[in-house]
Formats: structure tokens, C-alpha cells, sequence
């Protein structure tokens, strides 16, 4: 599944489209300790994550994640979002928790 075909499922709102929508993503990864996904998170990775701050947009671009899922409603603030927008990075929203985002991710992708 790419980024721009999770876009069109609507699974998540969309808070910020990036610029590379139609990066394969390559599987779902779970992490809220920045240290921990910085060496350990797969490129093309979809990245859920409570942490909404310019911190996980740095991992997130350093370790070339295809997109990532703020979880719990965390929502990220205007600087941060600027940034999103500047690196062209994509991120959703949902309301979810953690594991139950990315287990709708899951089941979509492998259905």
C-alpha cells in the first residue's frame, strides 16, 4: 500500500500531506521513545507514535518513514506542523491507541 492509497481510505484524518505519496509503505511500527526509533525504525516504515513534536518529525526524517500516525488525538503545534510542511512529510490523526491504530493498518493492508 502507498501513502497516497492509505490517504484515499481514510482510515485516519489526514493532518499534513507530504510530498512523497506514492512511497510504498513498507510495514507498521510502534514507538514512543524518540532514542529507541531513531535506530530501530524501518525506512518506509508507517510510524505510530504519541510523541507530536519537532523531535519525531527529525527521526521520522532521518530514518525516511513514509508517514506517521499521531495516536490518542496527540496533535502536533504550529511549529511543528510548519516543519511537517517544509520536509514534506505526511501525517494523520486518529483518536485510537497505539496498537489499535496500527492493527486497522494492519488488517487493511493485508486484506
Amino acid at each position: 500500500m502507498t501513502v497516497k492509497e492509505l490517504m484515499d481510505l481514510k482510515l485516519y484524518e489526514l493532518v499534513n500531506e507530504g510530498e512523497a505519496t506514492d512511497q510504498e509503505i513498507t510495514t507498521p511500527y510502534c514507538c514512543d521513545l524518540l532514542s529507541i526509533a531513531m535506530s530501530s525504525a524501518p525506512e518506509g516504515g508507517i510510524w505510530f507514535t504519541v510523541m507530536a513534536n519537532l523531535n519525531t518529525l527529525a527521526v521520522a526524517s532521518l530514518t525516511e518513514t513514509a508517514c506517521i500516525v499521531l495516536a490518542h488525538n496527540a496533535a502536533l503545534d504550529e511549529a511543528s506542523l510548519g516543519k511537517a510542511k517544509a520536509e514534506g512529510i505526511t501525517i494523520f490523526r486518529t483518536e485510537l491507541p497505539i496498537f489499535d491504530a496500527a492493527m486497522l493498518y494492519y488488517q487493511k493492508a493485508k486484506g
